[in-house]
């Protein structure tokens, strides 16, 4: 009996069956999670079909098999090409690298069939789905064929953590949802809550664990650097057990592959389930933390944390309540669990992924993924354009220019107006046709062509990718309309990333004409619109990307300024209209808009020199909630800063921009730090990013730090908490850095004053007529 459901993806993988290969695809619906099986696929690559001959020669002497069609595609060079079909995935590899060594080209040989299955059928997360259901197992079918929908998934979530010694001795394992809690805990029973399960030791821990996944029955798993520790580890400790993940759905065991190139660092497939990991999900949706550890995410987005008392050393703290508080340490781990959901939760990061997923087609768990974005959206597009794409560029593909920076003039200004080009880069792309199909045909026909950049040409009705940007732009103003605010996020990082991946070597797009016609004409744009701006008798005194900076000079009210800017858009885009339909006879999709009114700005200079800088200022705003000080580039927005640092430019800043004097203030500082007031704020925070032995020739003052803090745990027995990456706090002392945990030296408080409160003391004095050197020295003459 043929059946059709609707559902989203959970996973998909290629699978082989008596020398056939088949998708199996696991689908959530409506009515729980349904396993469908594809038809016999074949995998496929292109060749031009003058080495058809040889190719046919080669496969038949080294016994793979494959069969062979021509077909009316060509590649961006306009040769003919013809497919090579295998039964086999693994046929394919041993084709392609046979026939790389004889140098025949291969064409979109590292396509994943089930990448190309739904791509084809614009398939993207979600599908209507159509097979023959099994009578005795009706959540399956078979010999299903895919169509694209907007099926909504609501998913079941299950956050895991475990607990484990310095050595990767489990513990125990949390498990959490919206419905339930449960810590499986290595020990004897004890007097307890019931959602505490105990189990005699390891293996017991790891049969009970694939256990409790089974009931539960999860479409998702998440947690806090799941994969790379947790699944990591729990993957290692059940081979040295002999017990078998099966935590899979119908009982499949879980896989483990490597990641290229990255030391420690892999992904773990699961039939029927996704594993996101909380971390990467968080990055790819642009958040953006001083640290990305559980602790400081919860505390800075839910304002809570962990529960243990030693936040310096919670590994001897763990490893301390399991051999003397199993149910405080059960605990710990269960929150460490609710924690993981609650942030989820708040940023709607998984509503993202989702949305993401149907835009692009990519995986929940795929993180990063721009190409395999575009790859998904617009190579089926070719195909029926007659093309196929060509390969990515082996020396990795030139760099093209990067966006425009105007050199700033340096003040301390009144009244400074931010107008900003609405999606600059994708605008330019919609406006100026600019795309991979675009420059091939514009090529072919240069005298009815648009001028691009470095010898580029763009046909004027053959092309893709401005109406897929122009129904993006269309669906993130409705998705903002509607305060949607994931399907805007994730419409909006898709949008943006088109032009970084035309200007990336991993792309097979990649061209260095498409990047340049982007970024070179983003530089005619922005100097154009300064100079109509300077014509409207105002002052343009900074300039990135696609934000100008305008000096209206004279006394103006709030009200006043805001009508200035209004007035500039409206004329500025009247004025791009008319320039683009009169010189290239295109619409004009681009739209400047008035951003901010800073009431007070500040344009500092290159540190040691009179030049103004780039990507650094400072400016006052007022907002519906009061006056707002906004910081780019400088001190307070780094997190290699101290706290005395950072507090120390936001008042200098306010009392600057209130017009007060600022001298008093400046020498108490200095006085306070030097007779040891303000000792905590003179803590620095620096990630280590390699092992501590890799530092070796430039070994910098937080590395100095860590190695000191481990030479003392050593000593003390304890555990070496520095060796592989993390976190390091530490002071400057007059014997140089030491870890806060082992303070022995007096603090350098000369250190502080010159390298801390100077550099950003002289940042803005300046500008109001002051010298640091001569109030400090003015100060050192009273002793």
């Amino acid at each position: 009996m043929n059946v059709s459901l609707e559902g989203f993806i959970l996973t998909a993988r290629s699978i082989e069956r008596q020398g056939k290969t088949y998708i199996e695809f696991w689908f959530t619906t409506q009515n729980g999670v349904v396993k469908g099986i594809s038809t016999a696929q074949q995998a496929l690559f292109f060749i031009e079909q003058k080495d058809q001959a040889q190719t046919s020669r080669l496969l038949k002497q080294n016994n793979i098999e494959h069969s062979y069609k021509p077909l009316d595609l060509q590649t961006f060079e306009h040769q003919t090409v013809g497919a090579v079909y295998f039964d086999k995935n693994n046929s394919l590899y041993k084709a392609k690298t046979l026939l790389k060594q004889h140098q025949i080209s291969c064409f979109e040989d590292d396509i994943r069939l089930t990448e190309r299955y739904l791509m084809e059928r614009f398939v993207y997360g979600s599908a209507v789905f159509t097979g023959k259901q099994d009578s005795q197992k009706p959540a399956v079918l078979f010999d299903i064929q895919c169509k694209p929908s907007q099926f909504v998934p609501k998913f079941k979530l299950l956050s895991i953590d475990i607990e484990c010694s310095e050595h990767g001795e489990l513990f125990s394992i949390g498990l959490a949802s919206d419905t339930y809690k449960c810590v499986l805990m290595i020990g004897e029973a004890q007097i307890a809550d019931d959602w505490i399960h105990w189990v005699a030791d390891e293996k017991a821990l790891l049969q009970q664990f694939v256990m409790q996944v089974s009931q539960i029955d999860p479409d998702i798993i998440i947690g806090w650097n799941v994969v790379n520790f947790d699944f990591r580890l729990l993957i290692k400790r059940a081979t040295l057990h002999q017990v078998k993940l099966t935590l899979g759905r119908d009982n499949q065991a879980i896989s483990w592959r490597d990641a290229r190139n990255e030391v420690n660092q892999g992904f773990v497939s699961m039939p029927g389930r996704v594993i996101v990991d909380g971390i990467d999900a968080l990055k790819t949706a642009t958040y953006q933390f001083d640290s990305f550890s559980l602790e400081n995410v919860a505390q800075t987005l839910l304002s809570k944390g962990k529960k243990t008392e030693d936040v310096d050393d919670r590994l001897a703290q763990i490893v301390h309540d399991f051999n003397h508080n199993k149910v405080k340490l059960a605990e710990y781990n269960l929150q460490d669990c609710q924690l993981v959901l609650d942030i989820f939760e708040h940023t709607k990061v998984l509503d993202f992924l989702t949305l993401r997923s149907q835009l692009t087609g990519l995986e929940l768990d795929r993180m990063g993924g721009s190409v395999a974005a575009f790859i998904n959206l617009y190579l089926p597009k070719l195909h029926r354009a007659g093309y196929i794409a060509p390969n990515r560029p082996q020396d990795g593909g030139l760099a093209s220019p990067g966006g425009y920076v105007m050199s700033s003039k340096p003040g301390l200004y009144k009244n400074v107006l931010v107008l900003d080009f609405k999606s600059l880069y994708p605008s330019i792309m919609r406006t100026f046709k600019i795309d991979p199909l675009g420059l091939v045909e514009g090529l072919l026909s240069p005298e009815q062509a648009i001028e691009g950049y470095k010898g580029a040409k763009f046909s004027r009705d053959k092309h893709f990718l401005p109406e897929i940007i122009t129904s993006l732009w269309q669906q993130r103003d409705e998705a903002k309309k509607n305060q949607d605010a994931a399907r805007s996020q994730a419409i909006k990082i898709l949008m943006n990333s088109f032009y970084g991946v035309l200007g990336s070597g991993g792309c097979p797009f990649y061209d260095t004409r498409l990047a340049s016609s982007i970024t070179m004409r983003g530089h005619d744009i922005m100097q154009t619109t300064a100079k109509w701006i300077e014509q409207a008798g105002y002052q343009v005194i900074y300039g990135d990307t696609d934000s100008t900076f305008v000096w209206l000079q004279g006394e103006h009210t709030a009200p006043q300024a805001d009508q200035i800017g209004q007035s500039l858009v409206l004329e500025i885009n009247q004025k791009w209209q008319a320039n683009i339909r009169q010189q290239h006879q295109l619409d004009c999709d681009l739209e400047i808009e008035f951003e901010t009114h800073f009431s007070q700005f500040l344009m500092p200079t290159i540190r040691g020199s009179e030049l103004g800088s780039k990507k650094r200022y400072a400016g006052l705003k007022t907002t519906k909630d009061g006056d707002e000080l906004v910081f780019k580039g400088l001190e307070t927005v780094r997190s290699d800063w101290t706290q005395l640092a950072k507090g120390f430019q936001l008042t200098l800043y306010k009392m600057v921009f209130a017009g007060q004097s600022v001298e008093d203030y400046l020498l108490k500082i200095i006085d306070d730090t030097r007779s040891g007031m303000l000792d905590e704020q003179l803590v620095y925070r620096k990630r280590i990013r390699r092992r501590l032995d890799l530092y070796v020739k430039n070994v910098p003052p937080h590395v100095k730090a860590a190695r000191l803090a481990d030479q003392q745990n050593k000593a003390l027995g304890k555990t070496l908490r520095y060796q592989h990456k993390g976190w390091i706090s530490y002071v400057i002392t007059v014997n140089g850095p030491q870890p806060i945990e082992y303070l022995s030296s007096q603090i350098d408080y000369e250190h502080y004053v010159d390298k801390q409160i100077k550099p950003i003391a002289e940042g803005i004095l300046p500008f109001i007529h002051l010298s640091f050197e001569d109030m400090t020295s003015q100060q050192m003459g009273l002793f």
